[in-house]
């Protein structure tokens, strides 16, 4: 046994867990974590930048919804890091990926994006609108 993940989602299922815990050799880890994002929140999440980069121009420039992403997720992290690219001509910033955030920071998340869109004057939908 070299990893495993089971989720907690019903009382076989923390037996089962309880069973792997106690036949772990010593020194193993164990490690819980919340719950990562859904797919209503991931499509909810691409539904507002996409709005972001459709009605607002920042600082000059349209960005993508990948690039406002970029942008939320420093927002959301309170940090900014950045490093000079292989070639020496640009910079990289540097953070954490959507992907490991759990369900409530990716609630957080959204809760920025709908704050700043607010701020901005940029509606947002759901999905878009006809």
């Amino acid at each position: 046994m070299s990893r495993f993940e089971v989720r907690l989602s019903n009382p076989k299922e923390r037996e089962r867990a309880l069973d792997m815990v106690r036949r772990a050799p010593a020194g193993y880890r164990v490690t819980l974590q919340e719950p990562k994002r859904s797919t209503e929140q991931n499509s909810r999440l691409w539904a507002m930048l996409t709005q972001l980069s459709i009605q607002l121009v920042w600082h000059g420039q349209r960005l993508t919804p990948e690039d406002w992403k970029l942008v939320m997720m420093a927002g959301l992290n309170q940090e900014l890091r950045m490093v000079p690219n292989i070639h020496g001509n640009g910079f990289v910033q540097l953070g954490r990926s959507s992907s490991k955030l759990s369900k409530s920071e990716f609630g957080d998340l959204m809760e920025l994006i709908e704050a700043f869109a607010a701020e901005q004057g940029v509606t947002l939908w759901e999905n878009e609108p006809a």
